[in-house]
């Protein structure tokens, strides 16, 4: 999907990089913003270790997104 509709919660590929397991590179987005018109996604948490992915809106990324659960 396009980098400008990754939302919360939805779930990016970071590659294998370094991890013996691939699973270990679905990384969980917690903040989307835009910036000098990127996106940028930030994994983790911002006081903390956390990810930073800067895309053209229209760039492509892998994404899962899981469905929100009934009220």
């Amino acid at each position: 999907m396009a980098a400008s509709e990754v939302r919360v919660d939805d779930h990016i590929y970071n590659g294998t990089g370094t991890n013996a397991h691939p699973t270990f590179a679905w990384e969980t987005v917690t903040e989307v913003r835009i910036e000098d018109g990127l996106m940028l996604l930030i994994t983790g948490n911002l006081k903390g270790l956390h990810g930073e992915f800067w895309l053209e809106p229209e760039e492509q990324i892998v994404v899962m997104r899981y469905p929100k659960p009934n009220a």
